[in-house]
């Protein structure tokens, strides 16, 4: 059994200064990186944090938010801020209510912060330079509003470092100064510099020149885009490591770094994807193909078979964007194994040949009553694996694996969706759980020795239920399912009843808030489930309702949400961090769904679907070697509704084209119907 050790934390946010909070009034983190530092640049205007902090880190090195090598134990981040001071008078100006936004026309990412206090304007820029050094830019512009001449200084520091920089303006003028900050790796620590000059190295500017570009003409996506591509690989170190959410677990999970790779294979990161996805196929997998999660290797009976085929489902993702085949023959045995550990006996249900244990997508297990049984999650990404793993097999002239995991794949399918008696689908809807004997499992009940404390829901007295659950979404989302098929239409109503279930404000819970061991909350990954879900069904206020949500909640200015929104009783728990995931929803919600940009090994399909209020998307995209420019127009004249390209077209109608692949540069144009 897992020790409910596990899930205990000792880190107290009450203890220490405000700052140590993940969780600040009105707070959002910029976060920025190269793989070989990682920064956040935290604005707070609510009052309790320090309105302007820097955290750096160590992007190997997971830690609390008090660990940041910035951060100290009285002060916090409030050495961090620059401060400017004027002549005669005693007291720095500190920023009053700063605001702070992504760059919207940079070679590269970069963070804008802008505040005004007495006569002096102030603009920050935050940026890496460069791919290889472990260098953070501060640009600082000040200017003098006053119609006078003034004489002042810049400082700001490090713990208990400081240095300054004394100037003096004439009215209206501007003085550039320019902070640098080289992470020590070998020390582990941060030092910081005045220097004279600023820019953007070549190498720096090439790299995110060649990712994936969007814009959709919409101010609520084009955030969403640029909070997720520039956020995503910032927080991968140059080995492969990332913390499933940040400041928060400390751990890594084969399923969560799969979908961050998925995210970064799609925006263009294929470097990144790569380097994530050879670090769970040499660390995270054992020799027999047993994925850890939580850093940890489990029993069978507690295995979470889902992650086995959600990494296969993401490794067939890269090779198709990029058709680095030879990913495959370097890590094939392994790949092997990842396809048949699922299949091995232990794991068989004899009656109906579905897969069985005791553990669950959202990871509650034996301690919190879960009971040996069958998980529509585990059914559903096994066999979407296999798929996978049989398209790398075929792609690399191995017949016998391609088809034999073409057959499982094929057979878990037909059971999972049409077995009448052990099946996932009941009353019409998708349902999570089924037991031994073919009665769902609709609750649950946790041991006395489960070790969560008296208030959070599953302690209580009520009933505790397992339906509905978001993971049902994802059939429906990844086509599974078809979106038009009686149980797809009834599982989305069914999922209704897990929005504002026991908060306010919005968004949906992960599952049904009687059976959950943590706090009650909105979960904004799991919403985008039900997001995708939405998308692939034609329900565009589904998805605009999403994204709104998103959009209002503390972290949206920067675009970096918190795990869930709700309180959370740390400790026994860890506070709530930043899970990189949500970046890679968002990016499979833009690119996959709405763009419908889903690139095969002998085509490039594409099937956009248009929300309301857009009228034009444009995007320009790497695939296999090559650029693929897409133009997607909406269009109200049936007669120009269809597709038009640069190259053959494999297929080709009014909602879904294939396109054969090129030896140049290429485009795709399409004119559709906005969805209703």
């Amino acid at each position: 059994m897992i020790d409910v050790s596990e899930h205990v934390y000792e880190d107290d946010p009450h203890e220490g200064h405000p700052d140590c909070r993940t969780r600040l009034p009105d707070v959002s983190y910029f976060f920025l990186g190269n793989g070989r530092i990682l920064a956040a640049v935290q604005i707070c205007p609510g009052g309790q944090g320090t309105p302007i902090g820097l955290l750096i880190m160590n992007p190997d090195r997971f830690g609390r938010k008090r660990d940041a090598l910035t951060f100290d134990t009285d002060s916090g981040l409030e050495q961090t801020t620059v401060r400017v001071i004027r002549e005669g008078r005693a007291e720095p100006m500190c920023p009053p209510g700063p605001e702070g936004e992504w760059c919207r026309n940079s070679e590269i990412p970069k963070v804008i912060v802008r505040w005004v206090t007495d006569d002096v304007g102030v603009e920050e820029w935050f940026y890496c330079p460069d791919l290889e050094q472990p260098l953070l830019l501060r640009e600082v512009r000040v200017t003098n509003c006053s119609s006078h001449s003034l004489n002042l200084s810049l400082r700001t520091g490090i713990r208990r470092r400081s240095i300054d920089d004394a100037f003096g303006l004439k009215a209206r003028q501007e003085r550039h100064s320019v902070i640098k900050y080289t992470f020590l790796a070998e020390e582990n620590r941060v030092i910081l510099e005045n220097v004279a000059d600023a820019g953007v190295l070549p190498s720096s500017s090439s790299y995110w020149k060649n990712t994936a570009s969007v814009s959709f003409g919409h101010e609520l996506l084009d955030h969403l885009y640029r909070a997720a591509a520039y956020q995503l690989p910032a927080v991968v170190s140059e080995s492969g490591k990332c913390d499933a959410s940040i400041w928060q677990y400390n751990r890594e999970w084969v399923r969560d770094h799969a979908m961050m790779s998925i995210g970064l294979t799609l925006a263009g990161n294929h470097m990144k994807a790569k380097k994530l996805l050879d670090r769970l196929l040499k660390a995270f997998i054992t020799e027999d193909g047993q994925p850890f999660d939580s850093s940890e290797k489990r029993n069978p009976e507690e295995v979470e078979l889902d992650q086995n085929g959600e990494l296969l489902y993401a490794i067939d993702h890269y090779v198709r964007w990029t058709r680095d085949s030879d990913f495959i023959s370097t890590h094939w045995d392994t790949i092997k194994a990842v396809a048949d550990y699922p299949l091995q006996n232990v794991f068989r249900h004899d009656p109906s040949g579905l897969l069985i244990n005791a553990r669950e997508y959202w990871e509650r297990h034996s301690a919190h009553g879960l009971q040996m049984g069958i998980e529509l999650a585990h059914q559903l990404f096994v066999s979407i694996g296999l798929d996978s793993a049989a398209r790398l097999a075929r792609l690399t002239g191995r017949k016998t694996e391609a088809d034999q995991w073409e057959r499982e794949a094929g057979r878990l399918k037909r059971a999972m969706l049409h077995d009448t008696r052990y099946g996932l689908v009941q009353d019409r809807r998708l349902i999570k759980r089924r037991s031994q004997d073919g009665s769902v499992q609709e609750t649950i009940a946790p041991l006395p020795e489960c070790g969560l404390p008296d208030d959070v829901p599953l302690a209580g007295p009520q009933e505790h239920r397992l339906n509905p659950d978001a993971s049902t979404a994802l059939p429906i989302a990844l086509g599974f399912l078809p979106a038009d098929h009686p149980a797809a239409k009834a599982t989305l109503a069914d999922l209704e009843t897990l929005w504002d279930q026991a908060w306010e404000g919005g968004g949906y819970g992960r599952y049904h808030v009687s059976s959950e061991p943590d706090s009650p909350g909105a979960w904004p990954f799991p919403s985008l489930f039900i997001a995708r879900a939405c998308s692939e069904s034609g329900d565009s206020s589904g998805v605009w309702r999403v994204l709104r949500w998103l959009n209002s909640v503390s972290g949206a200015k920067a675009g970096s949400w918190f795990e869930y929104y709700g309180d959370r009783q740390s400790p026994p728990f860890p506070q709530v961090g930043i899970p990189p995931w949500t970046w890679a929803e968002i990016l499979i919600l833009l690119i996959d769904h709405i763009i419908g940009l889903r690139p095969e090994y002998d085509a490039i399909r594409i099937r956009p679907r248009l929300l309301p209020g857009l009228k034009e998307i444009n995007g320009s995209f790497p695939i296999q070697g090559r650029r693929w420019t897409i133009h997607i127009l909406a269009d109200s004249d049936d007669r120009h509704l269809g597709f038009d390209a640069g190259s053959r077209f494999v297929e080709s109608g009014r909602k879904e084209a294939r396109v054969s692949y090129t030896d140049s540069d290429c485009w795709i144009e399409a004119r559709l119907q906005q969805n209703a």
